[in-house]
């Protein structure tokens, strides 16, 4: 928790302990249903809350941002996403039903009322939303082949509506097909600790 709070001072006091109470209901449910490594969960603020919120680093936004977050696992990037803008709406998919039910659960529990998770997958998603999220699901042109069918035309931020995944290890290949649009930031740029070197946010816009 000292860490969202050494990169993300200004939060409330509501979203404060909406991250404080992730700890306990992360390894809660990871005890029931296996969503995080048994050996990472200890590393929950670092790897998991802390790396999701690079997004929030490279855009905030807007009041009544739609987002969808494409196989959400336990809820990464989504969940941290959604305490950081309460005013903007986010769905989280995923194909596994006992990962939506974590969800659900820890969304309710932290009293989200910002974010609805459902079992599906990608495909069968009609939605539009102004970004698509995603953490390490599936090589880029695999993700936007799936979801460009959902990204809405209207654009109401700072960086137009797009793809943010976040990944890490050699992309080059992946990255190829768009090397001359997508935006490749290293997380170092935002966090100085030593796990955040050779990760990446990628920003493709649409």
């Amino acid at each position: 928790m000292d860490l969202i709070n050494k990169y993300f001072p200004n939060i409330s006091e509501e979203q404060a302990r909406q991250f404080a109470m992730l700890n306990e209901l992360y390894h809660d449910w990871n005890s029931k249903i296996n969503v995080i490594s048994r050996k990472d969960i200890d590393n929950l603020y670092e790897h998991h809350v802390l790396h999701s919120l690079a997004i929030a680093k490279a855009l905030r936004f807007k009041n009544g941002t739609r987002i969808i977050d494409f196989g959400c696992g336990g809820g990464f990037p989504g969940i941290p996403l959604a305490i950081m803008f309460p005013e903007c709406q986010f769905k989280l998919i995923d194909g596994t039903a006992k990962k939506i039910r974590v969800c659900n659960e820890v969304a309710a529990a932290a009293g989200l009322k910002n974010v609805i998770a459902e079992q599906r997958r990608g495909e069968e998603e009609k939605g539009a939303f102004d970004y698509i999220v995603s953490r390490a699901v599936m090589p880029l042109p695999d993700i936007v082949k799936i979801m460009k069918k959902n990204i809405s035309k209207k654009c109401n931020n700072a960086m137009p509506n797009g793809i943010f995944c976040l990944k890490g290890g050699d992309l080059q290949s992946e990255l190829q097909p768009y090397k001359n649009i997508v935006e490749k930031t290293e997380l170092s740029t935002w966090f100085e600790e030593e796990w955040f070197k050779q990760k990446y946010l990628i920003y493709l816009p649409y």
